[in-house]
């Protein structure tokens, strides 16, 4: 009773049954007991029977405008009949001989008035369905149906596998407007962000040009230090700037596909520091506090580099963006248990509100007070994408007006 891979079996026999089922432990032996019952009947008479699970299909569902499931429906002869509850096996006993003179009286009607094929699959395509394996029995006592009910449900199981199709197109369809809108925002926000640190860079190349190639002929007046500042600067800006693309591209490159790994053997203090190194010029631009607790003897991680270095970038980078002038960052590493070591980035920003926190690892998440700030929505769903692909764990403690402490944890290595 599992659905086939071509999708096309064709119905014949005029009684047919709908059976939605459902993957909870409490339903499983509700369930055995029904296919049981409709497997005995399946011997005496011939139907047949779709099934059709709700977690797969929850569109189906809503169709039948389902409160509940188990639920059996007989789809065909009409009237539709549903039953649902905790004693379908006893209702299908109540119910059995009238669906079965439902039948004798549609097979009548049948040789005194044949239906045309389309009168057969118009409640078909009003439902849009999409069949199961049907379980049909071969048994020899019960009589054929007419010839032009078989061609009609024939045609109505292929236009089933149609509207089943359709369904999937119209999701594709959606997906792809929603990347279409997410490759315009992308654009419409680097445009924007892009602007500040490449102005900056821009200031500081060209006064250090016009130090050393004065136009009036006088000589530099730039001392020593006032052009290794900007020098700095000027690197800091063009950092900020590649982050942004390197943010963009994992960002739209990672959203849909699946994230690839590449886990070794890694020692997770000394990438930590080479990642403070890195961004402590926008730490010292704003005279922030980063302090760092590193033991000396944590056990090695099994990780992929490059991907647990964007997340310390990421949430460093938040963390230095929320904290105030003359703020502290704090960087902490702590071997919490055999297994796994965990990785802390404290500021004291203003903090998330809590009815926020379960959000914001969330694709396009934003809060309210970012609206009006650079970023995409991206930075924090990745991180999350990233440590559960270890195997890890990410979450945010927080106050309002105290600060955020964000957390992941990855597996220690094993030899």
């Amino acid at each position: 009773m599992q659905v086939p891979a071509d999708r096309s079996i064709p119905s014949e026999a005029p009684l047919q049954l709908l059976l939605f089922v459902d993957r909870r432990p409490s339903s499983a032996q509700h369930i055995r007991q029904i296919r049981n019952y409709l497997k005995e009947l399946e011997t005496q008479y011939n139907f047949d029977l779709q099934v059709v699970d709700v977690g797969e299909q929850p569109y189906l569902a809503e169709q039948f405008k389902l409160v509940a499931s188990p639920a059996l429906i007989k789809i065909h002869p009409e009237p539709r009949h549903t039953l649902a509850g905790s004693n379908i096996v006893a209702q299908v006993e109540n119910f059995w001989s009238r669906w079965q003179q439902s039948v004798a009286d549609y097979l009548t009607r049948l040789e005194t008035q044949p239906l045309g094929a389309e009168g057969a699959i118009a409640p078909f395509l009003a439902e849009g369905l999409t069949p199961g394996v049907p379980s049909v029995s071969d048994s020899p006592s019960t009589p054929s149906p007419h010839p032009s009910a078989t061609h009609s449900m024939s045609r109505s199981a292929e236009l089933i596998q149609l509207s089943d199709e359709i369904f999937c197109l119209k999701q594709e369809k959606e997906e792809l407007k929603e990347q279409l809108k997410f490759k315009d925002r992308i654009i419409a926000m680097l445009a924007h962000d892009l602007r500040n640190p490449l102005t900056a860079a821009a200031i500081a190349l060209e006064t250090l040009e016009l130090s050393l190639n004065p136009k009036d002929g006088s000589h530099s007046r730039l001392t020593p230090e006032m052009t290794a500042q900007l020098l700095k600067h000027g690197r800091t800006q063009t950092r900020a700037i590649d982050r942004m693309i390197t943010n963009i591209l994992h960002g739209a490159r990672d959203r849909s596909a699946k994230l690839s790994l590449q886990p070794l053997e890694l020692e997770l203090g000394s990438l930590c520091q080479e990642v403070v190194d890195y961004v402590f010029p926008q730490v010292v631009a704003k005279r922030q506090h980063l302090e760092t607790d590193i033991p000396s003897d944590l056990p090695r991680v099994y990780a992929d580099l490059e991907r647990v270095r964007q997340v310390l970038i990421n949430l460093l980078d938040n963390a230095i963006k929320y904290t105030p002038e003359s703020g502290l960052i704090q960087l902490a590493i702590l071997h919490r248990t055999s297994q796994k070591v965990q990785v802390s980035i404290c500021d004291n920003g203003p903090g998330i509100p809590e009815e926020n926190q379960l959000h914001i690892f969330e694709d396009h998440f934003r809060l309210e007070r970012d609206e009006a700030q650079s970023g995409y929505g991206i930075g924090l769903s990745l991180c999350q994408r990233i440590v559960r692909a270890h195997y890890g764990q990410i979450w945010v403690d927080s106050l309002p007006g105290q600060g955020s402490c964000f957390n992941f944890t990855l597996p220690v290595y094993r030899s």
